[in-house]
C-alpha cells in the first residue's frame, strides 16, 4: 500500500510481482466472499479485526519492524493499549517457578500493569491466572478460538471475557511449531518490557527475549539454582544484562514513572506515508543475482543484505517481496528472512 498508493491498486499489481519472483502458477487474490464469510465468523464469536492503518490498533505493537498488518482480538481491544508487561517461562515450569510467577503478575496488575503471556503450560498459565482479575492479555499461535493447549479450555473463556485474547492468523488455524516464534514477537511487541521466570537454554522463551532486545524493549529475569536446567537460560540473560527480578516492585522502579504511562510512539495510521521511491524493473533484474546469492535456508536480516550488496532499501525490498509472493522467501520475526 505505502508503495503503489492504494489496497485496490497493490491488489492488482501482486499477481505481476509474484511472476517476477519466479512463481509458476499464476497467484489468486482471495475473493471478497471469502473475506466477508471470516468476517461472519468473527461477528459471531464477538471478535473483531484491527488493521495496522486503524487507530484502535496498539500503538506498542504498531512501533515494532514487522508488526503484523492485521490482528484479530476476542475480549477488549483497550487492553492491548495499556501498559504491559510480559511475563513467560518454561512450561515444565517447577513449582517454585509457578509461584514466583503468580507473585509477580499478581502484583504487576494490582499496580495497573496488564501482565502479556501466551497461554502455554507452566509459567504463562500462573501469569494469566494471577492477573486475570485485573483484565491480562494472551497472544496465540493459532486462531483466537483455537484452544491450546487443551487443559486451558476454561482459562482461555475467561481471559476472553475479562481481558483479551489477540491473534495473527485466521480463525479456525490450528497452532503449529512455526507460528510460535511469530507469536512470541506479538508477546514482547505488546510490551513495555519481558520477565523470564525460567527458561533452559534452548528455549521459546529466550526467542521472545531476543525480540524483545530488538524491538527496544527492556528485560527482566529471574535468577536461580545453576544445577537446575531451567534456570541455565535466565542466567545466562542476567550475565547478558538483564534486570534481576526477585518481585514485581523491581520491575516497576526500573520501569519509573513511565510504566505507568501510555506509549507515547505516534498511532498508527496517524497520516498518509509517502511511497518510496519505485526502482524500475531494469535495476531490480540487474540486481536480483546479488540479492539471492545473500539468501540460504539460515535466516539473515534484511539491513545485512542491504549493506553487503550495497543496493538501495527499496530495490532489495522489492526483491525480497517478489520472492515471498512466489513462495520461494520464508520471513523471520526480527526482520529476518531465508530461502524456502
Amino acid at each position: 500500500m505505502e508503495r503503489f498508493g492504494s489496497p485496490a491498486a497493490a491488489l492488482e499489481a501482486l499477481p505481476d510481482l509474484a511472476r517476477r519472483g519466479g512463481r509458476d502458477r499464476p497467484l489468486s487474490i482471495a475473493p471478497r466472499a471469502a473475506a466477508e464469510r471470516e468476517l461472519a465468523v468473527l461477528d459471531r464469536m464477538g471478535a473483531r479485526l484491527l488493521c495496522w492503518c486503524e487507530p484502535d490498533y496498539p500503538a506498542q505493537l504498531a512501533a515494532i519492524e514487522d508488526a503484523p498488518p492485521v490482528i484479530t482480538v476476542l475480549g477488549d481491544p483497550a487492553r492491548l493499549s495499556r501498559p504491559a508487561v510480559a511475563v513467560v517461562g518454561a512450561r515444565n515450569a517447577s513449582l517454585t517457578g509457578r509461584k514466583l510467577a503468580a507473585m509477580i503478575s499478581r502484583d504487576l496488575a494490582e499496580a495497573g500493569i496488564t501482565v502479556v503471556s501466551g497461554l502455554a503450560r507452566g509459567i504463562d498459565t500462573a501469569a494469566h491466572e494471577a492477573a486475570l482479575h485485573r483484565g491480562t492479555v494472551a497472544a496465540l499461535a493459532g486462531g483466537v478460538d483455537v484452544i491450546y493447549p487443551p487443559e486451558n479450555a476454561e482459562l482461555h473463556r475467561r481471559i476472553g471475557d475479562q481481558g483479551a485474547l489477540v491473534a495473527e492468523s485466521p480463525p479456525g488455524t490450528e497452532p503449529q511449531a512455526r507460528h510460535f516464534p511469530r507469536r512470541n514477537r506479538l508477546i514482547s511487541g505488546l510490551s513495555r518490557g519481558v520477565l523470564v521466570v525460567e527458561a533452559a537454554l534452548k528455549s521459546g522463551s529466550l526467542i521472545t527475549a531476543r525480540l524483545a532486545l530488538e524491538q527496544g524493549r527492556d528485560l527482566f529475569a529471574v535468577p536461580g539454582s545453576p544445577l537446575d536446567p531451567r534456570a541455565q537460560g535466565c542466567n545466562r540473560l542476567l550475565k547478558d544484562g538483564a534486570v534481576l527480578v526477585e518481585t514485581a516492585d523491581d520491575i516497576l522502579a526500573y520501569l519509573g514513572p513511565q510504566g505507568l504511562a501510555t506509549f507515547n510512539a505516534p498511532p498508527a495510521g496517524g497520516g498518509p506515508v509517502p511511497p518510496p521511491a519505485d526502482p524500475g524493473e531494469k535495476e531490480v533484474e540487474a540486481a536480483r543475482p546479488r540479492v539471492t546469492l545473500c539468501l540460504s535456508p539460515t535466516p539473515v536480516h534484511i539491513d545485512e543484505i542491504v549493506r553487503d550488496c550495497q543496493l538501495s532499501a527499496a530495490v532489495v525490498l522489492t526483491i525480497l517481496l517478489e520472492l515471498e509472493l512466489a513462495g520461494r522467501l520464508h520471513r523471520h520475526p526480527g526482520g529476518r528472512v531465508s530461502l524456502a
